[in-house]
This record gives structure tokens, C-alpha cells and sequence, in this order.
């Protein structure tokens, strides 16, 4: 591996300056209106990925935003990872609060990031994760060192629930066929206490919509007398939860895998300091679910929050109305045993059945996932785990994420095979959020990780099998 290695330095300044490039394409798979500019960001990575060197490389045309594909197939007797990102990335709101262009990618450095962080939507989450892949490959690739088969499977529509994947990847098993699936769109715990995600939530999303009077009305005429779809809309999801913060949604627990005391001790013994988290925050509390500490209840526990809420005037100035209708959009996190459509539906009986007669409720539901936890006893894993302590020079330690990656359930689900999530983000990233950023020193420790992790799988497997 020292030849990668030596390859991966001396190319460090373009393997940048093309993820800057990467990062500059506005590739918002939520917003019809930069369909072309998704296009764009598959286009752009078909491009590099033939440059690195993979075979096959083909854009796949799906309902919704293309899937980009590749593979090098150096024996049909090895191994095969199939490494899975996604090229499109969040909507960049609110504008005003970015302190650069959220696709006008620059370089700054904080406190956090001495040498370096960059900054732009997408730049972590996931644009940044992946072409470490692709840039890792082609190292591989140029050095005569890649150790397995390997196959790339690059979506655009993610960020908006992957609607288009599962049924691309039953139409095509015998293409996307390998052995496991590597994903890059976690985190680790800090730059010197490395972590491998082995567990994520899933999701129940949610849209509802409350009217009471058939039109907006003068609140001075009407106010008292009429009810307000705002007011009955905040205390219908006020009700949602006791004050110990427990849900109160009949059955919501009901499937909800409990954890033995042995493994709480093990999910606490990641480093974790209160203080710091709140100044990083800039909060003056921690709340949460009663008995649970914030690390548990921010990755093994279920969660209720409202997204977005909105209903009446929210333009510059007063109008005295009471509006006709009020919205929010709800996500309901999601642990083991529990299934994402059966909670969808027991927020929607629930959610009729609070509601007062006064009003009208419509519950949408958006897109779910299923939750995920993966073994630590696998080749997989260890893999992961050596390859880790190579670079960062200690071992890293399984975490369980408190985000959603419903494609892992589906590979399974499909494929048959299990998905390593060996990311190299921070949580104070910012991903979805105002000013994402990702280190400089992240982006190239993953650079230099992915390619130990193929040498070890394939030394791995290969002894799993004598």
C-alpha cells in the first residue's frame, strides 16, 4: 500500500480542487427546478469515474434523478465491494444565514479544522464522502493495487428517499451482485477518537394539514369565536409528548427492542461531554426523553419532531388574519423492531382522533426506512476496524447513529449481504444545515483509509474461506 499512499500525496491538490469543482453543481433533488443541474452532477461524476479507471461506466435513466454505475472486475474469484453514495444534496435554506455561497465552495480554517475545512452544501453530506471512493479507487487503480472486484452504485435522489432505488436495484441484482456494500455517509466521533457506525434509526415522515373556516378570516371580526388552525395545531403536537418526554402515541413503544444493561454501559462508553455539547449548540439545557442519557436518546431511542410548521401570514409587517389552514411536517425516528409504515399509521389514528371538531385533518405520509443494526464480529466490520487503526493509529469504536439510512435495511433486504458504514464526517458538520462544512484532514483520512480496507476485506475473506 505505500505506492497508494505515495500516489494519494502527490495528487492531493487536484483530488481537491475536483471535489470543488464537484461541489460548485447545485444538484437539489427536492427542487424541480434544478433537474438539469442533478443531471449535471451525474454527468460530472460518469466523467471522473472513467478517468479513474472503472469499466462500465453508464448512467441509468430511473422515474426520478439517474443512478450512475461502474465496476472494475479483476477475477471473478475475488471478493466484490459495491460502494454506494449519493451525488445530490439538500436545499441550501435559509440563504441568509450562510456565511459563503452554499455552491461557491471555499476554505477556511477553524478551530476545529486547523488545516482546513470546506465549506459548501454538500460538502460532507454526501458530494465529499463519495469521491473519496472514487479518488481512493483510482489510486488503487494507477498502482496496479486493487486487492477485489469493486463496483460503484452513485444515486441522486437520497436526499428526497431514494423513491427510484430499491426498484433499480431488483431490476438489476446480477449487476449490482458483490459481497458487501460500503457506505460513506456517516460520521466519526472527533478527528482522534475514530468510530464505525454499526446501527441506525429509521424514519416514519409525515405531512399534515389542519383547516378549520373555509377561508381566511379577520381575526378582530372572527378572533374568539371561530377556531384558529395555528393554535389548534400547536396543541394537538404539544400533546404528542408527556413532560418526561415520553410519546404519547397509543402503541408507538409496542415493538421497540429494549436494550440489556451491559449494552447501555457499552453505547455510554463513548466519549461524550455535556458541557461541550452545549456550547457547541449554544444551548443552555439538554432535554430529553427521562431515564436515558442524551447519547442514548440521540441514537437507541424513538424520537417525535416537528420540522417545519406554518399556517397564516408570515410575510414583513402585521395583518391581523386568522387563516384558514396551518401545516407541519413531522419525522418520527425509528429503533429496532419498529416498522415504518405500521407507525405511520398510528400517528394518523392518533392524530384524528385528537383533533378537536372544530377542524380538519389531512396526515400525508412522505417517505420511512426501516432501522439497521450491523454485527461487529464480521470480516466486514474488522476489516473496517484495521484499517481504521492504521491511519488514525488507534482502534475505532461501534457507535450507533441516531440518522437514517433506509437503503441499508433495502440492500439487505435485496441483496442479501450486509452494509459497512465507515464514514469520516463530524456531527458538527452542519450537513442540512447552514454553513455545512468538511475538514480537509477527514476527506483525505478517508482518501487514505478506503484503500486498507479493501486490503484487508480481501485478506479477510480470503482466510474466511480456508
Amino acid at each position: 500500500m505505500k505506492s497508494v499512499h505515495t500516489y494519494i500525496t502527490k495528487n492531493k491538490k487536484r483530488f481537491l480542487d475536483e471535489l470543488l469543482d464537484f461541489l460548485k453543481i447545485p444538484s437539489i433533488s427536492a427542487d424541480p427546478k434544478y433537474k438539469k443541474d442533478v443531471k449535471k452532477a451525474a454527468d460530472f461524476l460518469k466523467i471522473k469515474m472513467k478517468d479513474a479507471g472503472l469499466d462500465k461506466v453508464k448512467i441509468y435513466a430511473t422515474k426520478g434523478h439517474p443512478i450512475v454505475y461502474g465496476e472494475k472486475i479483476i477475477d471473478k474469484k475475488l471478493p466484490t465491494i459495491l460502494v454506494y453514495g449519493h451525488y445530490d444534496v439538500q436545499p441550501p435554506d435559509p440563504l441568509e444565514l450562510w456565511n459563503s455561497g452554499p455552491f461557491e465552495p471555499v476554505i477556511k480554517k477553524t478551530k476545529k479544522h486547523p488545516k482546513g475545512a470546506i465549506y459548501a452544501r454538500g460538502a460532507c453530506d454526501d458530494k465529499g464522502q463519495l469521491y473519496m471512493h472514487v479518488k481512493a479507487f483510482e489510486a488503487m487503480q494507477k498502482e496496479n493495487a486493487l486487492p477485489c472486484n469493486v463496483k460503484f452504485m452513485i444515486e441522486g435522489e437520497e436526499e428526497v428517499g431514494s423513491d427510484n432505488l430499491e426498484t433499480f436495484c431488483k431490476a438489476n441484482k446480477n449487476l449490482l451482485a458483490s459481497d458487501m456494500v460500503l457506505i460513506s455517509d456517516t460520521s466519526i466521533i472527533d478527528n482522534k477518537t475514530p468510530s464505525v457506525t454499526v446501527g441506525l434509526r429509521g424514519l416514519s415522515y409525515v405531512e399534515v394539514e389542519v383547516t378549520g373556516p373555509n377561508k381566511d378570516l379577520h381575526s378582530g371580526v372572527y378572533g374568539g369565536g371561530v377556531a384558529n388552525p395555528v393554535n389548534v395545531l400547536c396543541e394537538m403536537i404539544a400533546s404528542m409528548k408527556d413532560k418526561n418526554g415520553k410519546i404519547n402515541i397509543p402503541g408507538f413503544y409496542e415493538d421497540v427492542k429494549r436494550l440489556s444493561k451491559k449494552e447501555r454501559v457499552q453505547i455510554n462508553k463513548a466519549p461524550f461531554s455535556v458541557t461541550k455539547y452545549k456550547k457547541e449548540l449554544g444551548i443552555k439545557d439538554i432535554q430529553g426523553e427521562k431515564g436515558y442519557s442524551t447519547i442514548e436518546r440521540t441514537s437507541t431511542r424513538p424520537t417525535l419532531d416537528v420540522n417545519g410548521i406554518w399556517g397564516g401570514y408570515i410575510g414583513e409587517g402585521a395583518k391581523t388574519v386568522l387563516p384558514s389552514k396551518a401545516y407541519a411536517k413531522i419525522s418520527m425516528r425509528l429503533v429496532p423492531n419498529q416498522h415504518p409504515d405500521k407507525i405511520t399509521k398510528l400517528f394518523e389514528r392518533h392524530f384524528k382522533k385528537i383533533a378537536p371538531k372544530s377542524v380538519q385533518v389531512k396526515v400525508s405520509p412522505h417517505h420511512g426506512g426501516f432501522p439497521a443494526v450491523t454485527p461487529t464480529n464480521t470480516v466486514e466490520y474488522q476489516a473496517a476496524h484495521l484499517a481504521m487503526k492504521d491511519t488514525f493509529g488507534k482502534a475505532p469504536i461501534p457507535v450507533r447513529g441516531g440518522g437514517s439510512i433506509p437503503i441499508v435495511a433495502m440492500f439487505e433486504k435485496v441483496f442479501g449481504v450486509k452494509s459497512v458504514l465507515m464514514g469520516f464526517g463530524l456531527d458538527s458538520d452542519d450537513i442540512h444545515s447552514p454553513n455545512e462544512h468538511y475538514g480537509l484532514f477527514n476527506y483525505y483520512k478517508g482518501i487514505e483509509t478506503i484503500p486498507l480496507y479493501f486490503k484487508y476485506y480481501a485478506e479477510l475473506k480470503s482466510k474466511s474461506k480456508k
